[in-house]
Protein backbone atom coordinates (compact mmCIF):
# COMPACT_ATOMS: atom_id res chain seq x y z
CA UNK A 1 0.00 0.00 0.00
CA UNK A 2 1.35 3.42 -0.94
CA UNK A 3 1.81 5.84 1.93
CA UNK A 4 0.27 9.24 1.23
CA UNK A 5 0.67 12.27 3.47
CA UNK A 6 -2.18 14.75 3.18
CA UNK A 7 -2.56 18.26 4.60
CA UNK A 8 -5.99 19.90 4.36
CA UNK A 9 -7.43 23.27 5.30
CA UNK A 10 -10.49 25.43 4.80
CA UNK A 11 -10.89 29.20 4.69
CA UNK A 12 -13.87 31.50 4.83
CA UNK A 13 -14.12 35.27 4.42
CA UNK A 14 -17.00 35.88 6.74
CA UNK A 15 -18.73 32.87 8.28
CA UNK A 16 -20.89 32.39 6.26
CA UNK A 17 -19.34 33.97 3.22
CA UNK A 18 -17.08 33.11 0.29
CA UNK A 19 -14.93 30.14 1.20
CA UNK A 20 -12.17 27.93 -0.11
CA UNK A 21 -10.59 24.57 0.57
CA UNK A 22 -7.11 23.28 -0.11
CA UNK A 23 -5.23 20.00 0.06
CA UNK A 24 -1.61 19.01 -0.39
CA UNK A 25 -0.96 15.32 -1.16
CA UNK A 26 2.52 13.79 -1.00
CA UNK A 27 3.66 10.29 -1.88
CA UNK A 28 7.40 9.77 -2.10
CA UNK A 29 8.70 12.63 -4.25
CA UNK A 30 5.34 13.26 -5.96
CA UNK A 31 3.13 16.14 -4.85
CA UNK A 32 -0.35 17.19 -5.88
CA UNK A 33 -2.15 20.41 -4.93
CA UNK A 34 -5.95 20.68 -4.96
CA UNK A 35 -8.18 23.66 -4.21
CA UNK A 36 -11.62 25.03 -4.87
CA UNK A 37 -14.30 27.16 -3.30
CA UNK A 38 -17.90 28.25 -2.96
CA UNK A 39 -19.51 31.68 -3.07
CA UNK A 40 -21.59 31.22 0.12
CA UNK A 41 -20.43 28.68 2.67
CA UNK A 42 -18.97 28.22 6.15
CA UNK A 43 -15.50 27.45 7.43
CA UNK A 44 -16.58 24.01 8.71
CA UNK A 45 -18.02 23.08 5.30
CA UNK A 46 -14.73 24.05 3.65
CA UNK A 47 -12.70 22.04 6.20
CA UNK A 48 -14.87 18.98 5.45
CA UNK A 49 -14.74 19.53 1.68
CA UNK A 50 -10.93 19.68 1.75
CA UNK A 51 -10.73 16.24 3.38
CA UNK A 52 -13.40 14.78 1.06
CA UNK A 53 -11.69 16.08 -2.09
CA UNK A 54 -8.25 14.91 -0.95
CA UNK A 55 -9.43 11.37 -0.19
CA UNK A 56 -11.53 11.23 -3.37
CA UNK A 57 -8.40 12.08 -5.40
CA UNK A 58 -6.72 8.81 -4.34
CA UNK A 59 -7.17 6.20 -7.08
CA UNK A 60 -6.55 3.06 -5.00
CA UNK A 61 -6.42 2.07 -1.31
CA UNK A 62 -3.57 3.83 0.48
CA UNK A 63 -2.06 4.17 3.92
CA UNK A 64 -2.88 7.81 4.67
CA UNK A 65 -1.51 10.17 7.29
CA UNK A 66 -3.93 13.09 7.22
CA UNK A 67 -2.97 16.35 8.94
CA UNK A 68 -5.71 18.88 9.62
CA UNK A 69 -6.11 21.89 11.90
CA UNK A 70 -9.86 21.34 12.35
CA UNK A 71 -10.85 19.67 15.63
CA UNK A 72 -14.42 19.73 14.28
CA UNK A 73 -13.49 17.38 11.43
CA UNK A 74 -11.05 15.23 13.44
CA UNK A 75 -13.40 14.70 16.37
CA UNK A 76 -16.40 14.33 14.07
CA UNK A 77 -14.84 11.46 12.13
CA UNK A 78 -13.05 9.77 15.05
CA UNK A 79 -15.52 10.31 17.94
CA UNK A 80 -18.96 11.72 17.09
CA UNK A 81 -19.89 9.98 13.82
CA UNK A 82 -21.00 6.60 15.25
CA UNK A 83 -23.44 8.32 17.64
CA UNK A 84 -24.81 10.56 14.90
CA UNK A 85 -25.47 7.57 12.68
CA UNK A 86 -27.06 5.57 15.52
CA UNK A 87 -29.40 8.50 16.26
CA UNK A 88 -30.43 8.98 12.61
CA UNK A 89 -28.08 11.95 12.00
CA UNK A 90 -29.10 13.72 15.19
CA UNK A 91 -26.80 15.13 17.87
CA UNK A 92 -26.91 13.97 21.49
CA UNK A 93 -29.27 16.94 22.04
CA UNK A 94 -31.55 15.49 19.30
CA UNK A 95 -30.80 18.37 16.91
CA UNK A 96 -30.06 17.68 13.23
CA UNK A 97 -26.31 17.24 12.60
CA UNK A 98 -24.96 20.30 10.80
CA UNK A 99 -23.35 19.53 7.44
CA UNK A 100 -24.84 16.02 7.46
CA UNK A 101 -24.56 15.87 3.65
CA UNK A 102 -20.79 16.30 3.83
CA UNK A 103 -20.40 14.00 6.85
CA UNK A 104 -22.28 11.29 4.94
CA UNK A 105 -20.00 11.75 1.90
CA UNK A 106 -16.90 11.60 4.11
CA UNK A 107 -18.18 8.54 5.95
CA UNK A 108 -18.89 6.74 2.66
CA UNK A 109 -15.39 7.61 1.39
CA UNK A 110 -13.69 6.43 4.57
CA UNK A 111 -15.74 3.21 4.81
CA UNK A 112 -15.67 2.29 1.12
CA UNK A 113 -12.17 3.30 0.06
CA UNK A 114 -10.02 0.65 1.69
CA UNK A 115 -7.72 3.41 2.98
CA UNK A 116 -5.99 3.05 6.32
CA UNK A 117 -6.25 6.60 7.68
CA UNK A 118 -4.41 8.10 10.62
CA UNK A 119 -6.04 11.41 11.62
CA UNK A 120 -3.53 13.90 13.04
CA UNK A 121 -4.39 17.34 14.37
CA UNK A 122 -1.85 20.11 13.77
CA UNK A 123 -2.05 23.64 15.17
CA UNK A 124 -3.06 26.04 12.42
CA UNK A 125 -1.04 29.15 11.59
CA UNK A 126 1.86 27.88 13.68
CA UNK A 127 4.52 27.46 10.99
CA UNK A 128 3.97 23.82 10.01
CA UNK A 129 5.03 23.87 6.33
CA UNK A 130 2.36 21.42 5.10
CA UNK A 131 -0.42 23.18 6.97
CA UNK A 132 0.75 26.58 5.71
CA UNK A 133 0.65 25.32 2.11
CA UNK A 134 -2.84 23.85 2.60
CA UNK A 135 -3.93 27.20 4.06
CA UNK A 136 -2.51 29.07 1.06
CA UNK A 137 -4.33 26.67 -1.30
CA UNK A 138 -7.60 27.17 0.60
CA UNK A 139 -7.22 30.93 0.27
CA UNK A 140 -6.54 30.51 -3.48
CA UNK A 141 -9.86 28.68 -3.71
CA UNK A 142 -11.92 31.51 -2.20
CA UNK A 143 -14.03 33.01 -5.00
CA UNK A 144 -13.11 36.62 -5.71
CA UNK A 145 -15.67 39.16 -6.89
CA UNK A 146 -15.74 39.06 -10.68
CA UNK A 147 -13.74 35.80 -10.85
CA UNK A 148 -16.61 33.31 -10.59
Amino acid sequence: MNHVIIYTDGACKGNPGPGGWGALLRSGTAEKELFGGEAETTNNRMELTAVIEALAALKRPCRVTLYLDSEYVRKGITEWLPGWKARGWRTAARQPVKNADLWQRLDALVQGSGHQIEWRWVKGHAGDPGNERADALANRGVPQPGRM
